[in-house]
């Protein structure tokens, strides 16, 4: 209130008390609501009631100038009746506002407890939800599926998951931004659920999403989801002004519900799903038990090489590189066994792809070369040389000049009796780090072989400006010299055979011919001109002693050897 405001209300309550003292009869509830009325206006300190009731007393009854019998009854009376009226006033306020601080409590803790509710549920379309796409997640999917497997009533015996995974999916995020996937992961999960929004379908992180398919009857069921999964990603997604092709690949696993586990399926699924992306992706796979259980071998298999490598399971077995000119021993090659605990011995066939595919070739290819240099040095000097498959990565290794020099210096072979052999990958070009370091270890008089040639795609022409001192001819060229040699795919096999030695001889390079297995194929081989052969004819694989110790004939009146191949 103003300063006038308070005054003129001041005026009026005092008019009412004289107006209550005059009156006749005397009425004292005037004094009740004078009271409240000043309570009312927030005069409601002490103080306040205090000077209310002083002036009251000492100058109402003078500036009235009453006199009457009971004027000093009338003003006693009064002031009780305004004393009353303005505590039972600020009595009611005060109740009044403990009420309405206990509603306002009472409302704010509904209202906290009202938030704490949907913050927890958000928390939940958070814990089971993909925040991208909107699609459940790995929690609740697996919810789904351990109650499709084994919750009560479930009413189905068998499940079915499909596991998928964009194809390519890391080059669109690489080339047009991460803000571009993410637009085409929220297509992709739209597109899914508008074509398979019966079925559960999850977003598994990444570019991954997996499809459950519950009460199946057969494995058709779920290649039918997969089948409908692919068409739905089919056609070109335009995505923030880009039109994208998607292609995806998928994982089939269908079996019945008893004696399986999430986890089982999910393994099988991501399995199965690889299998997919191998076979060149934009299809699907269905799982194969037999396959999987070969994948677990293998993995096995390759986790166990570099304990076998501390444990000495490797050992070395070579087959001899035979002159066809005279059946002199011209070297031997180092093939590499695993002496397996559990296996018995495995051929290189076993074991040599999973120690590419997982890298341990390098750590295995560089115990090979070092047994052999190190097995060929206690042959003696005159001995054959030893001859050493090198794979990729070891080539491309920065270290290899300065491992084979080691090498030699440590074990004291001379460099002419190592030969190192490589594919013809190997040498697509003459330029590149790889050949400078040949050409560095040739120069130390190192021979350096082609492996299996003619199975790739070298040029020719490069052969001139290779360091390259031998071409072992792949035994497939060799293995048509075993039909007579009227036979018309026996004379092109030989005409092939006789124009690869012709060039090869044309760039001073020898020529060993792989995989001989009859006196006749050697036979053919001499007469064209071919330098050394390699096969079961001249020789099985097995220790050096018994390889060293072999003098083999080159007449048709030595037996043929065992049919097989090499290695």
């Amino acid at each position: 209130m103003t300063q006038a405001q308070l005054e003129l209300l001041l005026q009026q309550l005092t008019e009412r008390l004289a107006g209550a003292l005059r009156a006749e009869p005397f009425d004292p509830r005037v004094g009740h609501q004078v009271g409240a009325e000043l309570v009312a206006a927030h005069i409601a300190s002490a103080e306040g009631l205090g000077r209310t009731v002083e002036v009251i007393q000492l100058r109402l009854i003078r500036d009235l100038g009453l006199v009457a019998d009971d004027v000093e009854d009338r003003m006693a009376r009064l002031l009780a009746t305004v004393a009353t009226g303005y505590a039972r006033a600020l009595r009611d306020r005060t109740l009044d506002e403990q009420e309405s601080i206990r509603r306002a409590a009472m409302v704010a803790r509904a209202q906290a407890e009202r938030a704490l509710r949907d913050s927890e549920s958000r928390f939940r379309h958070q814990a089971t939800h993909d925040p991208l796409t909107g699609l459940p997640n790995r929690v609740l999917f697996t919810e789904r599926l351990t109650a499709a497997i084994g919750g009560p009533g479930r009413g189905a015996d068998r499940v079915g998951v499909c596991f998928l995974d964009l194809d390519r999916f890391k080059v669109v995020n690489d080339s047009l931004g991460h803000q571009v996937g993410d637009a085409l992961l929220v297509s992709v999960a739209r597109r899914l659920r508008a074509a398979l929004g019966e079925h559960l379908i999850a977003r598994l992180g990444g570019d991954e999403f997996i499809i459950l398919v519950e009460r199946t009857a057969r494995v058709e069921d779920v290649v039918e989801v997969a089948e409908a999964a692919l068409a739905a990603l089919g056609e070109p997604a335009l995505v923030d002004g880009h039109e994208l092709t998607i292609t995806a690949s998928i994982g089939i696993v269908e079996r019945p519900v008893a004696g399986t586990t999430p986890g089982e399926l999910m393994r099988a699924a991501d399995s199965t799903l690889h299998w997919a992306k191998a076979a060149g992706g934009a299809r699907w796979s269905v799982f194969d038990p037999d396959r999987h259980r070969a994948d677990l071998d293998r993995y096995a298999l390759s986790a166990a090489i570099p304990a076998a490598i501390d444990r000495a399971e490797f050992f070395l077995d070579y087959q001899p590189l035979t002159s066809l000119r005279d059946g002199t021993l011209l070297g031997v090659e180092a093939l590499v066994r695993w002496r397996h605990p559990g296996l018995g011995v495995l051929r290189p066939d076993s074991f040599i792809g999973l120690a590419e595919e997982t890298g341990l070739i390098v750590r295995l290819g560089g115990w090979v070369l070092a047994e052999a240099c190190r097995e060929a040095e206690s042959w003696g000097a005159g001995s054959p040389f030893v001859s050493v498959n090198l794979a990729v990565r070891q080539v491309h290794r920065p270290g290899l000049v300065q491992e084979v020099r080691g090498l030699l210096a440590a074990t004291g072979l001379p460099p002419e009796r190592l030969q190192l052999e490589i594919t013809e990958s190997t040498m697509m070009s003459t330029t590149g780090d790889p050949v400078r370091a040949l050409r560095v270890l040739a120069d130390l008089g190192v021979r350096i072989a082609i492996d299996d040639f003619g199975t790739g795609y070298c040029n020719l022409a490069y052969l001139r400006d290779l360091p390259v001192t031998e071409l072992k001819v792949a035994g497939e060229f060799v293995a048509g010299l075993r039909a007579p040699a009227v036979d018309p795919a026996s004379r092109t096999d030989e005409r092939i055979l006789a124009s690869l030695v012709s060039l090869a001889h044309a760039l001073d390079l020898t020529v060993t011919a792989e995989g001989v297995e009859t006196a006749g194929q050697a036979d053919r081989l001499r007469a064209i001109g071919c330098d050394a052969g390699q096969g079961w004819y001249f020789g099985r694989p097995g220790p050096a002693d018994r390889c060293l110790g072999r003098s083999p004939a080159l007449s048709t009146t030595v037996g043929a050897g065992p049919v097989g191949s090499p290695g």
